[in-house]
């Protein structure tokens, strides 16, 4: 396959640019396999994360990061009011919020697993 490859870029190059060319192909093909594999799936997985935490409401049950459940009671631009028991509530970002009670995480962790 790839002596295919070389002879297509040999082909399609004048002569004193086929050295340069043929050995900024391999270079070239790594960084879009980076990009396919990890870049392309990071930025969606943000994007669902950014719409999730765009998307609460008052009156959502979450779990946060630290695994703190409880009832969303007030929504402002960057940070959410939980109450986690009878007349207790906390302040916490939204970047906390992991998902909603008895369903799978939004935010994963990226722990040593």
């Amino acid at each position: 396959m790839t002596f295919v490859i070389d002879r297509l870029v040999l082909a399609m190059t004048p002569p004193g640019q086929t050295q340069a060319l043929t050995s900024f192909l391999p270079f070239a093909l790594i960084l879009i396999i980076f990009y396919v594999l990890i870049l392309l799936p990071m930025k969606r997985r943000q994007k669902k994360i950014q719409e999730f935490q765009d998307s609460l409401k008052v009156g959502d049950k979450i779990v946060t990061t630290g695994g703190i459940y409880g009832k969303v009671t007030r929504v402002t631009d960057k940070t959410l009011q939980v109450e986690i028991a009878d007349r207790v509530r906390i302040e916490v970002s939204k970047a906390a919020v992991a998902g909603y009670q008895g369903q799978e995480p939004v935010v994963q962790d990226s722990g040593n697993a």
